[in-house]
């Protein structure tokens, strides 16, 4: 196996990812849209204070079977008001679901807790951020770190991020992942300093570090602060795929994701944090095989660790929040 052209979510055929920022405070939204006509979705929602919209549609037992993009955004619950700008391009661009005249964009979204960081309260997403994230949603490298919905996220004290990476399989089929990363836990190992999701990347994909004994102190006295409030973490991920699988699949691969969510943040899905996994699949490729789907859902997990040790690494200072490379000194 190895990483896609892009080592991104792009590099499923079709998908298209933007960013966008508000003025005034350290929030964003990310749009993850799909190609025309939509993907076959899931999602698995595991953290105990989740802020999330549509994701009841996702359900294998209800009728609607294609989404239209995945909106990940800050703002907390205010935020999730992003998804309505997303919905009006798709609306003007013909994608949605199909009623009695007209059609409903199917953008099912989840948000992350960042009020207030660096700045005002009140600087949150709304339709008009996700209406500039959808306009600026490409194919091919997509920027990471400080952008997006990872604008004012925070992961085991330090400045968490959007992270992506990819794998295609042996057979020619791909698997990738994208996260925003904003966790109570930390995606350091702090008996090591090294990132726990870097684990699992393949040869040369993050680079060596060496920790000192003062670095490490610094890093374990950042990991652990007093407890946050509740409900004031959240890391969110995508987990998608060209091969063909039916929503109860797409829900198979977010619970994989989640997996690897476990393996790049301790603790994780704890009281303080609302981490949801969508899963997707453009079913551009045919449905996989027994041994086949074994290997996606295993790959699924190490792209999501990935993503996740992707977006600390990306990560810069920002907000009074000290990055990963800030403190060991790169």
């Amino acid at each position: 196996m190895r990483p896609g052209t892009h080592n991104a979510i792009t590099d499923v055929e079709g998908l298209r990812v933007g960013h966008a920022s508000v003025d005034g405070g350290l929030s964003g939204t990310t749009v993850v849209l799909a190609p025309p006509g939509g993907a076959v979705g899931g999602v698995d929602v595991r953290g105990a204070a989740p802020g999330t919209r549509e994701t009841d549609l996702l359900d294998p037992r209800t009728t609607v079977q294609r989404v239209h993009a995945i909106v990940l955004s800050g703002g907390s619950a205010y935020g999730l008001a992003a998804a309505t700008g997303v919905m009006e391009r798709l609306e003007a661009v013909g994608e949605g679901f199909a009623v009695p005249g007209g059609l409903v964009p199917i953008v099912p979204a989840a948000v992350v807790f960042d009020l207030g960081r660096g700045g005002d309260f009140a600087a949150r997403p709304d339709a008009t951020t996700g209406v500039a994230a959808y306009d600026v949603a490409a194919a091919g490298p997509v920027a990471q770190g400080v952008v997006g919905a990872g604008r004012g996220t925070v992961a085991g004290g330090l400045k968490g991020g959007v992270g992506t990476a990819s794998t295609v399989l042996p057979d020619g089929s791909t698997v990738a992942a994208l996260a925003v990363v904003n966790a109570v836990g930390s995606a350091v190992d702090l008996r090591t300093g090294g990132l726990y999701g870097a684990r699992v990347g393949f040869a040369d994909e993050f680079p060596p570090v060496e920790v000192g004994p003062d670095v490490l102190a610094a890093l374990r006295g950042i990991a652990r602060p007093a407890p946050p409030a509740a409900g004031t973490a959240t890391t969110l991920a995508v987990v998608a795929t060209d091969l063909t699988l039916d929503k109860a699949g797409c829900s198979r691969l977010a619970t994989m994701g989640h997996d690897g969510m476990a393996r790049a943040l301790s603790p994780v899905h704890t009281v303080m944090d609302g981490d949801v996994v969508f899963g997707l699949s453009t079913a551009s490729r045919p449905a996989p095989d027994l041994a086949t789907l074994v290997g996606l859902h295993a790959a699924a997990a190490d792209v999501v660790s990935r993503a996740i040790a992707h977006g600390m690494w990306a990560a810069e200072s920002a907000g009074g929040l000290r990055s990963y490379r800030e403190v060991l000194g790169i």
